[in-house]
């Protein structure tokens, strides 16, 4: 066991404990950023002005009205930026655009005494465009030929041997959408100026350290002169990663200006218009299956909808091509990655980073293929996994694939899948106009950050003269537990109560050049640095404890509060010691540091380990579907997941919970729409409120929900055994959608493919169970009809394979 996992027999962590902040949650007394704002005192209110094409250049801007409206006493533009106008890490995001490159862009922005008065000059604000050609959709782009970033390519094997080998192959495509972030609270910002010209600024970001150099470069100053700091977020899911760089800077340059603090907060239509989402995808494939069902070749091009700038846009896509396997061998592989530029928000991060679209292309490939081979899906996939021993495509090992295999035994038996798949064949065949399903998906997630550099973390760690604790971390708390779970890390490794431990918010003149929170890396990056900064201390406070118990410093046991030592009845009190300490003049504060070990990737040649481990899971899920109106229920989900020893039980079974509901809503109802026409308001995001972008809700919710985590599943590479879960329990959620197929497959004869949308809404699941009846492609079907909107075939794009129902060739064996 290594010295990383080891947990010692009193432990903290492990414990189901509420989250930290719960009692503040839901008495309305957990601080927020924007909640600072009404005690900060001669406050400026930020508002943007918007551009209202999907792409033109500003001919002329007349900011000059803006100053007749009561109130105003600022509009920042271009000309005020002493640094660099830019906000992204790519040098691609002008933060005052002289031309628009989405609808909804801000040009510029306006101070204001009040949020209204703020708002009143924007809308005074004059700007001429002169428009020029935009494209939308991902097909127009392909067609444009008009792509950003690398092209990454992820190859093994040979084609050629695969096709040889194959006696059924496949040929099709797949279109599906992104995904809104949804966080309650939207992008907010908070900048004053300190002693010195120090500027101070209260961020919602996952990224306190990329938001300080954004800001210090537009800035013109060293990262040294800007302090950012994160209380809290109310939700972030990787929205929060990239996006909150630029709102910061429009703050810090506005309170630079007028030496006051300036307030950016959108409001919930500027957050859903002017910020990215989760990558929607394009994908054309060519896939070989032998006699027996097994995987010999997949051949596929991804083409992700990079929206204006790259942002994140590659290592989304890098991360996409990583997962496409999920769970399964294949052989013989080559996927081409292409990130189209379109004229949209620039998409960015999202919870799963690429990895749920890599691996719902090719789990949309296994249920479309399955019944024209006369197999049953959960068959097909369960023989096509991984061995231990074998390979990704890019080369890592497959070391654990027995925790995959025992999650999906145990979802199996649990479920008691067998005697239901009966119930519901029965159930079918005696009603014809509603037809219910079950299916069972695998997850296999890597867990760290591709980039090996991005996987370090701080901690400080302060022991108080009461024997009070006090915590600093990079991690920033989003509501997914990460603070609870290093509070329960602290007090672990020094052997105190949790009562003891503090968590301080997160702060970069605290712990410096940290990480992003993201990748599911938190609890492991930010747990290691805590841990080795406790056991630091901890290690000082053993010298001293062995002069009070008289033994050696090793036999020193400290748990609960309580210090003794091997071989004597003597103890004394965690506050006795620290106190003895600091009179013996003992450090009681100390750095720590982490670091992955094992890491190696080279993105040239998309090869090597970029993870440390993968997290595994399966889940079951059936739904019954309305034949009149493709409306369907979820009567049940069954989930057995890998989170190694968990840190904190209650808080990975909500993170397991959340993360399938919030798959389940990308997967099944989120449907964004953007105005595609040629009229005035092309570009226009048309679901930019709750009101027209559906979301999960109770009334979603299955009336059975059981969720079990993997047990004796100790991972030797996290801190005392743990796994992260924050990602991967997303990917569960395939299951949702692959019940939906195979119900609408019920419908109509036995051994038919069923084309799908993603999401598959009522509607989408609508016209796949009527093409499943007539024994048609819902494509057909589905083409032409008022008010749908089918995939475009785009036959003249590149390198786009055929998307007909899926394209069926039998070969005969070489």
């Amino acid at each position: 066991m290594s010295q990383l996992s080891e947990r010692p027999a009193q432990a903290v962590v492990g414990v189901a404990t509420p989250h930290e902040s719960a009692a503040l949650h839901v008495t309305g007394r957990a601080l927020y950023t924007d909640d600072l704002y009404a005690r900060t005192k001669d406050l400026l209110h930020a508002w943007p002005v918007q551009g209202v094409h999907a792409h033109a250049t500003i001919t002329a801007l007349r900011v000059e009205p803006a100053y007749d409206v009561p109130g105003v006493v600022r509009v920042l533009t271009a000309a005020d930026v002493p640094g660099i106008n830019d906000s992204g890490v790519k040098h691609d995001e002008p933060l005052f655009p002289d031309e628009v490159r989405y609808f909804g862009q801000a040009v510029c922005w306006v101070l204001g005494e009040t949020a209204e008065a703020a708002r009143r000059g924007a809308a005074a604000v004059e700007v001429d465009y002169d428009v020029l050609p935009s494209l939308i959709s991902v097909h127009e782009a392909i067609e444009a030929d008009s792509f950003q970033g690398a092209q990454p390519t992820l190859e093994r094997g040979d084609l050629e041997e695969g096709l040889a080998a194959s006696t059924h192959v496949f040929s099709g495509g797949f279109d599906f959408a992104g995904q809104e972030h949804c966080y309650i609270e939207t992008q907010a910002a908070l900048a004053t100026i300190e002693d010195n010209d120090q500027i101070f600024i209260q961020s919602s970001t996952q990224h306190p350290t990329e938001t300080q150099e954004i800001v210090a470069h537009v800035l013109g100053v060293s990262s040294s002169q800007v302090t950012v700091q994160c209380l809290r977020m109310g939700g972030g899911f990787g929205g929060k990663e990239m996006q909150p760089h630029g709102y910061a800077a429009v703050a810090a340059l506005g309170a630079t200006l007028t030496g006051r603090p300036v307030r950016v907060r959108l409001t919930r239509n500027q957050d859903l218009t002017m910020t990215g989402k989760r990558h929607g995808f394009v994908s054309s494939w060519r896939v070989g299956f032998d006699d027996e069902g097994l995987v010999q070749f997949l051949e596929a091009t991804l083409t992700s909808d990079g929206g204006w700038s790259l942002d994140l846009s590659e290592p989304v896509l890098g991360r996409a091509l990583c997962h496409i396997d999920n769970a399964y061998w294949i052989p013989n592989i080559k996927v081409v990655g292409r990130i189209s530029k379109t004229n949209k928000t620039s998409q960015t991060a999202f919870r799963g980073f690429g990895g749920p679209q890599g691996m719902l292309v090719f789990e949309d490939i296994l249920g479309r293929c399955a019944p024209l081979m006369g197999r049953k899906p959960h068959e097909l996939r369960r023989l096509n996994f991984y061995a231990n021993g074998q390979t990704t495509p890019y080369g890592q090992p497959i070391t654990e694939i027995e925790r995959l295999e025992q999650a999906w035994d145990q979802v199996w038996t649990s479920a008691d899948i067998e005697a239901r798949q009966a119930q519901i064949e029965e159930f079918n065949q005696s009603h014809p106009d509603t037809k219910r399903a079950l299916a069972i998906t695998p997850v296999k997630f890597g867990i760290s950050f591709n980039l090996t550099a991005f996987n370090q973390a701080g901690a400080l760690v302060h022991v108080y003269k009461d024997g009070s604790v006090l915590v600093n971390h990079g991690g920033t708390e989003m509501g997914q537990g990460l603070h609870t779970k290093m509070l329960a890390v602290a007090a672990t490794a020094l052997g105190v109560p949790l009562a003891k431990v503090r968590l301080a918010p997160t702060r970069t003149d605290k712990v410096p050049n940290t990480s992003a929170t993201a990748a599911s890396t938190g609890a492991d990056l930010n747990g290691g640095a805590v841990k080795a900064a406790c056991e630091q201390i901890r290690d000082r406070l053993a010298h001293v404890a062995s002069r009070l118990l008289h033994v050696p410093d090793a036999d020193i046991r400290c748990a609960d509060g309580v210090v003794s030592g091997l071989g004597t009845d003597a103890t004394v009190t965690w506050e006795e010691l620290v106190n003895t300490a600091y009179f013996a003049r003992t450090q009681l504060f100390a750095a720590g540091y982490y670091r992955t070990e094992g890491l190696h990737w080279n993105s040239q040649i998309f090869q090597g380990s970029p993870f440390k481990y993968f997290a595994h899971g399966a889940a079951a899920v059936e739904v019954e579907v309305d034949g009149f109106t493709g409306a369907y229920q979820t009567l049940r989900v069954d989930i057995v997941h890998d989170a190694g020893d968990s840190l904190s039980p209650l808080i990975d079974r909500g993170q397991i919970e959340g993360g399938f509901v919030q798959g389940s809503g990308w997967l099944t109802l989120e449907d964004l729409r953007w105005d595609e026409s040629d009229g005035p308001q092309r570009g226009r995001l048309a679901t930019q409120s709750f009101s027209t972008y559906k979301m999960p809700s109770f009334s979603e919710m299955p009336p059975e929900f059981n969720v079990h985590l993997l047990e004796r599943a100790h991972n030797e590479g996290g801190v005392y055994g743990s796994k992260a879960v924050g990602e991967p329990p997303l990917m569960l959620a395939f299951a949702t959608r692959e019940a939906l197929r195979q119900a609408c497959a019920a419908f109509g004869p036995v051994g038919m493919g069923v084309e799908l949308d993603s999401p598959a809404t009522p509607e989408a699941v609508f016209w796949a169970l009527r093409a499943a009846r007539t024994g048609h492609s819902a494509e057909d079907l589905v083409e032409g009809a008022p008010g749908v909107h089918p995939p475009d075939a785009d036959a003249d794009a590149p390198e786009r394979l055929p998307e007909s129902e899926v394209a069926v060739r039998e070969l005969s064996q070489a």
